[in-house]
């Protein structure tokens, strides 16, 4: 969330700078300002009243019979008008936060301008794309082929975008889990097992509601849970309402299920399980101090890429331009993995700083150290937050089948998922 003084003291360049992003988000804009006059004006009457209560209630000391009365039936005035500023000055500011938490977050300078995908800017490629002999399959073909993949029977069981994983394609989606712990473990990060099921003040503080609730599954408990749509949803909220103490950064790694309604993305993907309702992923949360967020986002890019590179996958690292960023994102790497199937390169991670954005909505804070490592005593900055998926399983065992395909319908896996799954090399038809 944007801070409503900064906002109002710099209203134009918020303006210019939300609209880069495209859509309506300058038009979430139009209420903040007429709300913060109408504040302020709240906050200045009250004051002035209250000052004139105090003045009231000394001359009352030395006032008797009518005059007395009079100051009296002044004061019981000046009381009620109090508090029914006070009621309003209440609902005000709520309007201001609901009309704030509409506000996506604003790109970072270095963010380059764009409408859509076309115009994001690939900033490097690692490996070289597979030569096939042969005209490569889809996942979904291969895995069906295999009997290691059922989508049928998971549509009877669940519906569409839901898939039975089988034998060692199941074995194989284990490994990478741990595959990418270990390695997320070996680059500093604490692994957590994080719950599944958050309330409604954690979708807040990663900016999923209320923007986002018709993408999200929840219970009919009342109030409801929800169930998370990544790892970054609870790990974030760690750390909520607390004040970091020690040095930063705080660097977490967790294995989740995802649940996601997919609203808005009906006809996409479809096929195969790129984007299904419920999926498996790894994600990498970091809290920094803000003098460091943008290198830490580059180290977190790297630490995301490490897990393609040990398994050999060929793949490009592209900067979001500012109209395809997420709500809450100030600037956006995604790593997308080539795929030889689909013939296409497709997201396989993203990578995010959100500035401050999470953390004033979930009011997570650090204490700046002194000098000799001492606590200052200053008071207590925000952190800033950064997040990405290290990587998402589901489409990385895609990559592997996509990638690892020999003509004969076979997988070959890389060596080093080999020891996750005792020495298996190679994926054959289920027996």
């Amino acid at each position: 969330m944007l801070e409503l003084k900064w906002v109002v003291g710099n209203l134009e360049a918020v303006q210019e700078r939300l609209a880069q992003r495209g859509g309506a988000s300058t038009g979430a804009l139009t209420p903040i300002q007429a709300l913060a006059q109408e504040r302020r004006a709240l906050i200045l009457e009250s004051e002035t009243q209250r000052a004139e209560q105090r003045k009231a209630s000394e001359q009352m000391r030395n006032l008797k019979g009518e005059e007395q009365a009079a100051l009296r039936a002044r004061l019981k005035t000046l009381s009620d008008s109090v508090k029914e500023k006070e009621g309003r000055l209440k609902t005000v500011e709520e309007q201001i936060e609901a009309a704030l938490l509409s506000v996506p977050n604003l790109p970072d300078e270095s963010v380059p301008a764009g409408k859509g995908e076309a115009d994001n800017q690939v900033v490097r490629h690692w490996g070289q794309k597979p030569r096939l002999a042969f005209t490569p399959k889809e996942h979904a073909e291969l895995g069906e082929a295999l009997g290691l993949l059922d989508f049928a029977r998971a549509a009877k069981v669940s519906g569409a975008r839901f898939v039975f994983y089988k034998g060692d394609l199941a074995r194989l989606e284990r490994a990478v889990i741990s595959f990418f712990l270990d390695l997320a473990r070996e680059r500093g990060y604490l692994e957590l097992i994080p719950p599944y099921l958050v309330n409604a003040d954690s979708m807040r503080g990663t900016g999923q509601l209320p923007k986002f609730e018709e993408d999200l599954f929840k219970t009919t408990t009342q109030p409801p849970l929800y169930l998370i749509p990544t790892a970054e949803v609870p790990v974030t909220n760690l750390h909520r309402d607390e004040i970091l103490e020690g040095p930063l950064p705080r660097k977490y790694a967790a294995f989740s299920p995802c649940f996601r309604s997919e609203a808005g993305s009906y006809g996409k993907d479809t096929k195969g399980i790129i984007r299904q309702h419920q999926f498996h992923k790894v994600e990498l949360v970091r809290f920094e101090e803000p003098g460091q967020s943008l290198a830490a986002l580059e180290q977190l890019v790297e630490d995301a890429q490490e897990p393609l590179k040990r398994l050999g996958l060929h793949h490009r690292v592209v900067l979001l331009c500012t109209g395809d960023m997420g709500f809450s994102s100030a600037k956006t790497y995604d790593l997308e993995v080539w795929l030889p199937g689909q013939g296409a390169f497709r997201e396989i991670s993203s990578c995010s700083s959100f500035g401050d954005y999470q953390a004033r909505r979930a009011q997570i804070r650090y204490r700046p150290a002194g000098e000799a490592g001492q606590a200052a005593k200053e008071k207590p900055r925000l952190v800033h937050t950064l997040n990405g998926s290290g990587l998402a399983v589901g489409r990385t065992v895609v990559a592997l089948l996509e990638n690892g395909q020999e003509q004969d319908g076979t997988v070959v896996l890389p060596p080093a998922i080999r020891p996750y799954l005792g020495g298996l090399e190679r994926l054959t038809p289920l027996r």
